[in-house]
């Protein structure tokens, strides 16, 4: 088992959208699981182009046992109001726009670590990743890798209680934060559903804002049965996903009036 490491700069501001936030969009500071994923995805897809892209994204979410994302640098972050094209023809004097809120980061450098099953996969992904343009969350956010690719030793840790992460952590009552801090936000985990649901879950990231300026910091937490996995040549480790308890998909049906 082997993690792809790898460092990002981003060229540009970047928006990655947080669920349930649209006129009014808010942005993650880092790259939450589900971006990770379509990243690399979409980087496979262009490198191979002999499948849909769905095919890749497929494969690439069986192969993942763990992907995320941390700050290296400061992030700033600022909300904007962004004019959006509502209609291209229309009578003279109507309204052809319509005015979003919206927010856009900017940070230096950003860490990528996933965790792969196969390890054959990761040559290939590296090479992809290294010749296709990479964007961070929309089209618009433009990044680059930065130095060379690692491709580290993982060792699954199992029996130490407490543990020291510089990566999000699940927001769970099985995880208890002995030290350090940050922010909360709503992550998908995959970009397919599963069992008929998209996983979202709550994460702790490990930010703390010093003057409106948000800087990466250190979580120390402590669980019992919790599964992570440690990486050689990096300081932290990353807490594995939990699995989220298996609950009856409510269908809902919906009701048709007859007409009298």
């Amino acid at each position: 088992m082997k993690a792809l490491v790898f460092n990002v700069r981003l060229n540009s501001l970047y928006s990655i959208r947080v669920p349930f936030t649209w006129q009014s969009a808010l942005t993650y500071p880092v790259l939450p699981p589900s971006a990770v994923i379509g990243l690399i995805a979409n980087a496979l897809q262009r490198y191979k182009n002999d499948k849909y892209p769905r095919k890749y994204l497929e494969k690439i979410e069986e192969e993942i046992i763990w992907t995320g994302s941390r700050l290296l640098t400061p992030c700033v972050i600022k909300s904007y109001t962004t004019s959006a094209i509502t209609k291209w023809e229309d009578t003279v004097g109507s309204k052809f726009t319509n005015a979003l809120g919206r927010q856009f980061a900017y940070s230096k450098n950003l860490q990528i670590v996933t965790i792969f099953n196969n390890n054959s996969i990761i040559n290939e992904i590296a090479n992809a990743i290294m010749t296709t343009p990479l964007t961070c969350g929309d089209s618009e956010s433009l990044i680059t890798v930065e130095g060379f690719f690692d491709m580290q030793e993982v060792e699954e840790i199992t029996s130490q209680d407490t543990m020291e992460t510089e990566f999000f952590v699940p927001f769970v009552k099985e995880i208890e934060i002995l030290e350090g801090g940050g922010q909360i936000y709503l992550m998908h985990e995959r970009c397919l559903k599963k069992d008929g649901r998209y996983l979202l879950r709550s994460y702790v990231v490990p930010i703390k804002e010093v003057r409106g300026i948000l800087q990466p910091t250190t979580l120390k937490v402590k669980g019992k049965g919790l599964k992570a996995y440690r990486i050689k040549d990096l300081s932290t480790c990353v807490i594995n996903f939990l699995e989220l308890p298996k609950e009856p998909v409510q269908k809902v049906k919906r009701r048709i009036k007859k007409k009298k």
